[in-house]
């Protein structure tokens, strides 16, 4: 018994250690790893995307949960952080979503053209509330 814990032992010792050299990545040992580790983690799939960065929100893939129509009476809309509407403006339709963490408002124009002096009004969403 004595025999086979040991045997069982060594071989998962030379596999441990046997193999990290095969698994290690080879520029890491050059002097210079951390600044590869790091360009590494720049580029990893963790970092936020365009639309993410986008200080107004993004054109919504998901289906809107109401419609807003502007006209040139419109001066303002309400609409809260992080829901989807579809804005309507004469002929023409989009779909945005308003994923504006730190803006509470801004000129509608900003992201749909020909809709000047109308000013986004941005609630907080429910879910981040306390």
């Amino acid at each position: 018994m004595k025999t086979a814990v040991t045997r069982l032992a060594a071989v998962s010792t030379l596999l441990t250690f046997g193999t990290s050299p095969a698994l290690a990545h080879e520029l890491y040992n050059d002097g210079a790893g951390t600044a590869h580790w790091l360009e590494h983690v720049a580029a990893g799939e963790g970092q936020p995307s365009g639309s993410e960065l986008a200080p107004f929100g993004y054109a919504g893939t998901a289906p809107a949960a109401r419609e807003i129509a502007i006209d040139k009476a419109t001066r303002s809309i309400n609409v809260t952080r992080l829901e989807t509407v579809a804005l309507r403006l004469g002929n023409g339709s989009t779909t945005w979503t308003f994923d504006t963490l730190g803006t509470n408002s801004f000129p509608l124009s900003k992201i749909l053209p020909g809709a000047d002096a109308v000013t986004v009004y941005v609630a907080e969403s429910p879910y981040y509330q306390r």
